[in-house]
């Protein structure tokens, strides 16, 4: 359901950008690692904090909008019922990513030497 990959996508990426920054400013400074690796790191925290965090996402998802709308396995196997799947899916995470990116408004990037 899109408003599930929705929540992913925001999380996923808001989480990424924060980590990310957070490395790049710590390791970045302290080991003289680059902002690309800051950035790997970061995603990696994202990543991890996805798997954990799945499943709660997914059960609070069900209660709040219900479950998915019992297809028959006939009918889950069906073409167009994959690419709407797919599309929803599509389309939700890159709303969720795109909201996701609200910590850079608050980044100070003048401060960046």
């Amino acid at each position: 359901p899109m408003p599930l990959f929705i929540a992913f996508g925001f999380i996923d990426n808001a989480v990424m950008i924060l980590a990310g920054e957070t490395f790049d400013k710590t390791l970045g400074v302290t080991f003289g690692i680059s902002t690309m690796a800051a950035a790997a790191l970061g995603n990696l925290v994202s990543d991890v904090l996805g798997l954990g965090v799945g499943g709660i996402v997914e059960e609070w998802f069900e209660r709040a909008f219900g479950k998915d709308p019992g297809l028959t396995r006939a009918q889950e196997g069906l073409s167009v019922v994959r690419r709407a799947r797919f599309a929803g899916n599509a389309v939700g995470v890159s709303i969720g990513c795109l909201i996701g990116m609200f910590p850079l408004l608050f980044m100070d990037f003048d401060s960046i030497a």
